[in-house]
Parts: C-alpha cells; sequence; structure tokens
C-alpha cells in the first residue's frame, strides 16, 4: 500500500490508524492486525525516512499494536469456563468512540456552515424614520398596543354589561366623539384611555376607538404607556 499522506494530514494517531482500516475495507470489529501493524509501523518509518517529527503519541500506538500482534500469534492456553479475551478489544472500542466523535465534529461543523449564512440584526430606534403624517404615540407604544388595549377593555366590559339595555336610535358619529374628548383634554390635560367609553354600545365604542385614532393622527392628542401593561393615558401633545 502506497503512502500518499503526512503526518499533518492527521489528527492523531487513532486518525491515522482509522484511515488505514477504511483504506484496507476492514471491519472495525475484526481487525486484521498483522496487516494493519505493518502498514502503520511502515508509515511511521516513512516519516521519519523524510525528516518528519513524529509525535510520541504515534510511536506509543505503534507499540501497541505490535504488542496486540504478538498476543496474537502467541499461543493462548484457555481455562475452562472462562471467555477468552480478544487483545483488540480495548483498541476497538477506543476506535468506534473516536468514530462517533468525528461523525458528531462533523454535524457540528454542518450545521455552523449553515448558521453562518444567517444575519441578525439588533433592534434600534426607528422613530427618527416615522412619518409625520403617523399616529403621535410616544415611547416604544404601537397602534398594535392600542388596539389590543382596546380588546381589553371590551372583554371587560362584558362582565359589566347591563341585564337590560336601552336601544336609542341616536347616531353617534365620530366628529362629535372628536369634540367631547377635545374638550374633556381641554379641562383635565390627560385622561385615561378607558375614561372616554362611559357608553357601552357597538356605535358609542367604534366611534370613539377612531376619534382617538384620527385625533392623534392629527396630533391633537399623543397616547403614552409609561411601561409595558401600565393604563394607556391620552394626554394634551407639548407645544
Amino acid at each position: 500500500m502506497e503512502m500518499e499522506f503526512k503526518i499533518n494530514d492527521f489528527e492523531g494517531p487513532l486518525d491515522l490508524l482509522l484511515h488505514l482500516i477504511k483504506e484496507n475495507k476492514m471491519d472495525i470489529f475484526n481487525i486484521e492486525i498483522e496487516k494493519i501493524t505493518r502498514q502503520y509501523v511502515n508509515y511511521i518509518e516513512l516519516q521519519k525516512s523524510l525528516n518528519l517529527d513524529v509525535a510520541s503519541e504515534y510511536l506509543v500506538l505503534a507499540a501497541e499494536l505490535i504488542e496486540i500482534k504478538s498476543k496474537m500469534l502467541l499461543p493462548n492456553p484457555k481455562i475452562e469456563d472462562e471467555e477468552e479475551e480478544d487483545p483488540r478489544d480495548d483498541l476497538v472500542k477506543r476506535l468506534v468512540e473516536y468514530q462517533a466523535y468525528k461523525d458528531i465534529t462533523k454535524v457540528l461543523e454542518e450545521r455552523e456552515a449553515e448558521r453562518s449564512k444567517i444575519y441578525t440584526k439588533n433592534p434600534e430606534n426607528i422613530n427618527n424614520y416615522i412619518d409625520d403624517q403617523n399616529i403621535s404615540i410616544s415611547s416604544d407604544l404601537t397602534i398594535d398596543d392600542l388596539t389590543n388595549a382596546f380588546i381589553r377593555f371590551l372583554e371587560r366590559q362584558k362582565d359589566n354589561k347591563p341585564l337590560h339595555t336601552k336601544v336609542t336610535v341616536n347616531e353617534i358619529s365620530v366628529s362629535s366623539r372628536k369634540k367631547f374628548i377635545s374638550g374633556l383634554l381641554k379641562d383635565k390635560k390627560k385622561v385615561s384611555f378607558n375614561e372616554l367609553f362611559p357608553i357601552v354600545n357597538k356605535e358609542y365604542i367604534v366611534a370613539t376607538f377612531l376619534a382617538v385614532l384620527e385625533m392623534a393622527k392629527s396630533h391633537q392628542l399623543i397616547i403614552v404607556q409609561n411601561n409595558t401593561f401600565d393604563e394607556i393615558i391620552c394626554e394634551v401633545p407639548n407645544e
């Protein structure tokens, strides 16, 4: 078998031995120890003849292979009722563990390569990019936060809904609710979002919610929430 590889091609003596076993298409559980020892030792001698440094661990494994070969060649008196021990067992166990390690390393390297193709970006403040026509919402509050607050308000009102309601035909307009909210803010400067819904019926609630959105968009009020899950407040904008 021609040796066309160098000592630096391997990560250690087990890596070299595993390579020789695969090159010879041997069963790792039934290594032809005489053949594999001869090839391994020849490889070590070749490296020395090329004036290449051979690490001591390679020499240690070479001595171990020679010892295993010797044990297999010498007659072994079999003790009755005692299973004969194979001198290769410990070496095979180490090779199997090393192969498993190499397989796992390969999988991790593939996953690392895939992950390197994914780029992430840290969150940043995009207030500088917000169009002046956008709704005036302070801090990190979003329209989704306002909508969720509105939904939570409706859920709470289900429990407070009176047993008997009186249906009226009075139309509730968005403009009338804007006028009411504007007057309320003129007196109080700030008001809880929930306080804007003293009457609980579909037309009144929808008109009020739309009025808040339109007023925020035209900067007639700003929507504030100091901390997550805190009460949402509507305020007169700073002049």
